[in-house]
């Protein structure tokens, strides 16, 4: 049988997941749930309501994926009326990704609730969920001992939805920028969650953990395809996000995210023994990755122990084409073999 998934929040990342799940045999898009129903889903084939428990109650679904917000105390409530209806959880909430440091309440709550309904929830996405965390702990599998990590992802913001452009703080002039940053209105959401992920799996007992944030300056004129950056005003951020115990540094994640970057990749570095560096060339596209991994993820989350689970606690999930009757993974098909 088809999972049956219902969708909420149908913005760029949101719609892009759903299309993803219509697209695939194994899955059945139920339902989509949106506040503002007329601005998306209509070429999705499904009722877009703006009422989630009555979404629920009609559409039945196994797992519900949330796409609403970075910011964990907006999303809970949306999690638990998931779960008080028996529906597992998988969500692009980066907060939700590893809250155990910086949100233990939330997500005792959260856990509390999801043994309640014998259920699991899952934060993930690309960025965090995998570039700085499962990535590294994935490529870590060969050392005998880790002694720290450090991890580059570099962007061209220009490649990304206007959301994350405006996230970033792309457009704004200096002052703005600034403003927005006190306000907690630009910056990328995530290092400190990836940096408590990887403490948390290497036994690293932190001392502190910082997230320092610049803006990216234009030297000159920058567009994308959604905006105009005028030279002298910011075409994105910097972020440098450290985690220490003492004054070591066991943990270095460094973010920039700016229009018109020379080169995008991702590298990770680590630290032990073998050392290892590891470069993706071009970096891993944000956007489409996102609602892959999303995608991707739901059947180990219908199928993790209850509770509020991380990246960590899964088997790593891979492309799943979503047809249940496709052959095991390994098991190449005559046209493969002949090749």
């Amino acid at each position: 049988m088809a999972i049956r998934v219902l969708q909420v929040g149908l913005g760029p990342i949101g719609a892009s997941i759903a299309r993803q799940v219509v697209a695939r045999a194994g899955f059945e898009l139920v339902g989509g749930v949106d506040l503002d129903p007329g601005r998306a889903g209509r070429d999705l084939g499904v009722e877009v309501s703006a009422d989630l428990a009555a979404a629920l109650a009609a559409t039945r679904p196994d797992i519900a994926v949330v796409s609403t917000s970075s910011a964990l105390e907006r999303v809970a409530a949306t999690i638990e009326t998931c779960l008080a209806a028996g529906v597992a959880v998988v969500s692009t909430t980066e907060e939700l990704s590893f809250p155990w440091r910086e949100r233990p309440e939330l997500a005792r709550r959260i856990d509390e609730a999801a043994r309640a309904a014998d259920r699991a929830v899952l934060g993930t996405g690309v960025n965090p969920g995998f570039a700085m965390d499962a990535l590294p702990l994935a490529l870590s599998a060969v050392c005998e001992r880790v002694d720290g990590v450090i991890v580059r992802r570099i962007q061209d913001a220009s490649k990304r939805r206007l959301p994350f452009q405006q996230k970033i703080g792309a457009g704004l002039s200096v002052e703005e920028f600034h403003a927005k940053v006190a306000a907690g209105g630009v910056r990328h959401v995530g290092l400190a969650e990836s940096i408590g992920m990887l403490a948390s799996a290497f036994g690293w007992n932190l001392d502190s953990v910082t997230d320092e944030i610049w803006p990216k300056i234009a030297e000159e004129p920058v567009a994308s395809p959604d905006l105009s950056v005028k030279a002298g005003d910011c075409s994105g951020v910097v972020q440098l996000g450290l985690g220490k115990e003492g004054e070591v540094v066991r943990i270095r994640l460094e973010f920039e995210a700016y229009l018109g970057a020379s080169e995008s990749y991702d590298e990770i570095e680590i630290v032990g023994s073998p050392a290892l560096k590891s470069r993706v060339e071009g970096g891993i596209p944000g956007d489409l990755a996102t609602a892959s991994i999303v995608v991707n993820a739901i059947p180990r989350v219908l199928a993790a122990p209850p509770g509020l689970i991380t990246m960590r606690d899964l088997p790593p999930a891979h492309w799943w084409p979503g047809n249940p009757t496709a052959p095991p993974p390994g098991a190449a098909s005559a046209s493969l073999r002949s090749i």
